[in-house]
């Protein structure tokens, strides 16, 4: 399958790209996901993923935030604390769901990576996937992705 990068976009409501994300989407405040909304879904888009990622974490893959999965093409956005009404995969620290950023201290900033993914078909993924196990499922699928970048730092 080839990746095209088109018009797909998302954004968030409570913060814009490589901007801090606000401490009550974090570990340090209300530990709720932030409200997304995206746009430019392709046509033939079957269903989306969306994935928060933190490559900066101290850990050999970083550490993943959220995954959900099983998200209709006709969804546009996710409000906040949203994401248990789609298929929730495992987060890094090995619990269904999102949990917030939370970088060691005296660590810099981290980047959180909210990455959308379009995908050409319908998969039929049980719940409890984690990042990597996930990626492998739609890695074939993927037509078009875009992301959103947030920043925190304790």
């Amino acid at each position: 399958m080839v990746l095209n990068i088109k018009n797909l976009q998302i954004v968030s409501p409570a913060f814009t790209n490589l901007e801090r994300i606000p401490k009550r989407y974090t570990s340090e405040g209300e530990n709720i996901s932030p409200p997304l909304k995206w746009s430019g879904v392709p046509s033939e888009t079957q269903q989306l993923v969306l994935i928060c990622h933190d490559p900066d974490a101290p850990l050999p893959r970083g550490f993943t935030h959220w995954t959900i999965y099983g998200i209709k093409p006709t969804v546009s956005q996710l409000t906040q604390a949203d994401g248990s009404k789609f298929i929730e995969g495992i987060n890094s620290g090995n619990q269904p769901g999102y949990t917030g950023p939370a970088p060691p201290a005296g660590h810099g900033p981290h980047h959180y990576y909210f990455w959308l993914y379009a995908l050409n078909n319908k998969l039929d993924l049980k719940p409890g996937l984690n990042r990597e196990q996930l990626l492998d499922a739609i890695a074939d699928h993927v037509i078009e992705q875009a992301r959103l970048v947030g920043i925190y730092e304790t």
